[in-house]
């Protein structure tokens, strides 16, 4: 039995002969080892239409069978005349269905159990696929698949999966964060950033930790979190719990780790639009602004050590550093920015100085 002779059969354009040899075949070799490879190997290159889902795949196929056998029993009605034998027709019919039926159905097992797979490979790539990144000059808002809500403030970074699995609810973070974790038991919430990670079960807390900058900042609001630190080998290492109204800093320069309890609202403010500063330098006001606004300030050593203590909500850059020359006796010199070879120009630069 040759191939181009099946084919012919499927397509009804057998001879006589033909037809009789694809009977003797039916009946006595079809569903020996040799046909049945070249029957599984014909069906593992089948092309089908990509649009089509699983089960009009399977119909059609199915309609395509039943519909040669149809055609296969009114054909040997009209050559009853020839003295077939309708009982042996229906026989090897019978067998050739169950030949095409049976690499049909390991077939399509085959491709839902890889499609199946494959769906499991993707979801595993997007599991930690999805980042926020909160530009310059804003705050974004991020609801996670948990019910847990973080506010990004600017320049910041959270790196998430789109539905937590495994034993932990683990994000990463750059910059500066603000969590409010839904309660989960079973599940702790660990924020990752640096070698540090901060583990909590339903709390509210302030993680800030831009890598620019040594320390990294934790502040608990309500509940309860654990500090660790991440050693080179994997292993984890705790810091020490926090209790609410804490406020804590590691510095992963040096590891020491400083601590205070009160006022933690202003560690917070920022997911309100306002900065505050009590009793901070100019050289740390000038740090956050350079960060808010995306702007280079340089503070003179001579104007370093001002203290500030004021609350700006939402006001320009131009109205803080005025209000900054009216509080202490210090300047400021805005410079031109410089273009670039490739066509774009250096940040805006800003001095300050004391004022002489």
């Amino acid at each position: 039995m040759t191939k181009e002779i099946l084919i012919k059969f499927i397509q009804n354009r057998c001879t006589e002969a033909e037809l009789q040899e694809v009977i003797r075949w039916a009946d006595e070799d079809a569903l020996n080892e040799d046909y049945k490879t070249v029957g599984y190997e014909d069906w593992k290159y089948y092309r089908w239409d990509e649009n089509e889902t699983d089960e009009e795949k399977f119909s059609d196929l199915f309609d395509k069978i039943q519909q040669k056998i149809y055609q296969s029993i009114e054909q040997s009605e009209e050559r009853k005349n020839k003295h077939l034998n309708f009982s042996l027709v229906i026989t090897w019919i019978t067998r050739v269905a169950a030949f095409l039926l049976i690499p049909v159905l390991a077939f399509l097992f085959f491709t839902l159990s890889e499609k199946r797979s494959i769906t499991g490979q993707y979801a595993q790539l997007v599991v930690d696929s999805l980042e926020v990144v909160a530009p310059v000059g804003s705050r974004t808002v991020v609801h996670l698949s948990d019910g847990s809500e973080v506010h990004l403030n600017y320049g910041s970074k959270l790196k998430y999966p789109q539905v937590f699995t495994g034993e932990k609810r683990g994000v990463k973070l750059v910059g500066e964060g603000y969590f409010e974790v839904a309660h989960d038991p079973e599940k702790p919430f660990v924020v990752h950033t640096g070698n540090l990670q901060i583990r909590a079960l339903g709390t509210s807390f302030n993680v800030n930790a831009y890598p620019e900058e040594d320390e990294v900042a934790a502040t608990l609001v309500n509940g309860k979190v654990v500090i660790e630190k991440t050693g080179t080998n994997g292993t984890t290492q705790s810091i020490g719990a926090m209790v609410p109204g804490q406020h804590a800093e590691y510095n992963q320069r040096t590891g020491a780790v400083t601590s205070s309890k009160g006022k933690v609202g202003k560690y917070i403010a920022w997911t309100e639009g306002k900065m505050v500063f009590e009793d901070a330098t100019t050289a740390y006001v000038a740090e956050r602004l350079s960060r808010m606004f995306s702007v280079d300030i340089e503070v003179k050593d001579n104007a370093k050590e001002y203290l500030y203590t004021v609350t700006f909500v939402d006001e320009p850059l131009s109205q803080i550093l005025d209000l900054m020359t009216i509080a202490t006796p210090v300047k400021y010199k805005i410079l031109p920015r410089k273009k670039l070879p490739d066509g774009t120009f250096t940040k805006q630069k800003i001095i300050i100085e004391k004022r002489i």
